[in-house]
């Protein structure tokens, strides 16, 4: 997909710090951003694109809801989708999680509510017939889904995107700077990991001078525990306050880009960050690009710190 390093790079000399930091960052956003347009371009990531398609986005409500009853939950859906949609079948003796499903159906264009209760609260609204009413959200009702790991049959699609190599001793180097970086840091061994398939977040503070909370699965690939690190120092540097829905995407780019660039740094092959990007960037991979300056800046912060 694209060149990876098998040492890591130094800019040391004080001199040309600036000047070489820059060209060389610019160079590998260039192949991170046509690694990114092949990758989403290619066979296995549009399967994978297909697979998430056909997964509901929930409410915060029930987003949490899912949570409180499966906190390892990561794709979820109901029993025959399960087994009509995916070819998986729910395994024997687990237990649905409940969430709130809307209730769509012919309404009353006054009250708004379905024929039969429009009725029993006596609404006056005769002027066209239930025949000709529209179709709305008249209420909730209680529905199960099951999250894929409830589930057995055919095989999901899936996108891989850790990076490789040989970490040394980075890892420990990065939770060492914590306190530069201003963030606190904690590596939750992987039984004990509470946020499903994400192998990384990063806690926003909730009172004034307290420190971003990062917070990393544990896990045998190093390399990757220390790429994600990265993207979670990001986040602390670039994200802290940033609450905007809209700028998710875009966040995501920035840590990512960023992570991509320490780890080439440090000689490991981060590869796989295109197809990560390919999830984010939606039809503008060109948003890599633009969001460029605090992509090099952040990256050569940190740079600065661990090397």
């Amino acid at each position: 997909m694209m060149a990876s390093s098998d040492t890591s790079v130094s800019f040391s000399e004080t001199n040309t710090r600036r000047d070489e930091m820059h060209s060389t960052i610019d160079e590998w956003i260039n192949d991170l951003v046509n690694a990114t347009d092949a990758a989403r371009a290619s066979d296995e990531f549009q399967a994978w694109l297909d697979v998430q398609s056909r997964f509901h986005d929930y409410s915060a409500r029930n987003s949490m809801l899912i949570h409180q009853q499966f906190p390892g939950a990561t794709m979820v859906a109901g029993y025959r989708t399960w087994q009509e949609e995916f070819d998986r079948q729910v395994q024997a003796g687990e237990s649905g999680i409940w969430i709130w499903a809307p209730i769509i159906t012919t309404r009353c264009p006054k009250c708004e509510n379905a024929p039969s209760y429009h009725e029993q609260i006596g609404c006056a609204y005769d002027e066209t017939p239930v025949s000709e009413w529209g179709s709305g959200l008249v209420g909730f009702r209680p529905v199960s889904v099951f999250d894929v790991s409830q589930t057995e049959g055919e095989e999901l699609p899936e996108v891989e995107y850790e990076a490789i190599g040989e970490a040394g001793d980075l890892v420990e180097r990065l939770c060492a700077v914590a306190h530069q970086i201003g963030a606190s840091v904690d590596i939750v061994a992987d039984e004990e990991w509470e946020y499903g398939r994400a192998n990384g977040i990063c806690r926003q503070p909730e009172r004034v001078g307290e420190k971003p909370q990062i917070e990393v699965r544990d896990r045998e690939n190093r390399a990757d525990l220390a790429r994600t690190l990265v993207h979670e120092y990001a986040h602390a540097r670039l994200h802290v306050g940033v609450t905007s829905e809209v700028e998710r995407a875009k966040r995501e780019v920035e840590a990512e880009g960023v992570a991509y660039v320490v780890a080439r740094a440090c000689g490991l092959d981060a590869s796989g960050s295109a197809f990560y990007l390919a999830s984010w960037t939606g039809e503008e991979t060109e948003v890599i690009r633009e969001r460029f300056d605090r992509i090099s800046a952040t990256a050569g912060s940190l740079l600065d710190v661990i090397q």
